[in-house]
């Protein structure tokens, strides 16, 4: 009788908690690649341009200057066999000291190039993760992850082209952002 009631029990409560598992909702869980974004949305797309008007920019002032030094070093070579020895060196002297100036120019673009990039990125990834939070909280994601550190993902999680579309209406609206 004994035995009789704990498998009595045992079914009504596995009924129970089997139906309330089958009945729970499903994790809704979203990916979205960062890189398709920016170069797919039109703040991408602007930023791009930004970054390459910056880059001409300075590539011509550093073509410019290189043909600086290119006429420099023609000239010099020309007038060296005219040269005395102490003329000669002095104007080698002044020659590398152009030269290391443009060498350290070119560094200094290079670093300004990786600022202005890693600035314009931080602050597109800022507005994109405002969009993935606001399209998660309004259709119930438990998670949103960037797709980059995911293996494999059915393509139906990705939810990228919804956030592009959510990120160029922000856009639109907000074109100085």
């Amino acid at each position: 009788m004994q035995t009789a009631k704990t498998i009595l029990i045992s079914i009504v409560l596995t009924l129970f908690i089997g139906s309330s598992i089958y009945g729970a909702d499903v994790a809704k869980i979203g990916l979205v690649n960062f890189q398709r974004i920016f170069e797919n949305s039109a703040a991408g797309k602007a930023a791009k341009v930004e970054i390459n008007q910056q880059g001409k920019k300075m590539e011509e002032d550093l073509k410019t200057k290189g043909g600086e030094l290119d006429q420099l070093k023609k000239k010099f070579e020309q007038e060296a066999v005219l040269m005395d020895k102490a003329m000669r060196e002095t104007k080698e002297r002044e020659f590398r000291i152009k030269v290391n100036d443009f060498k350290t120019l070119q560094k200094k673009y290079e670093l300004e190039m990786q600022r202005i990039q890693k600035q314009i990125v931080d602050r597109l990834r800022k507005e994109v993760l405002k969009i993935v939070e606001a399209i998660g909280k309004k259709e119930g994601y438990l998670m949103i992850m960037e797709q980059r550190g995911v293996l494999y993902a059915p393509t139906s999680l990705d939810i990228t082209d919804q956030v592009i579309q959510g990120y160029n209406e922000f856009f639109a609206n907000n074109p100085k952002s």
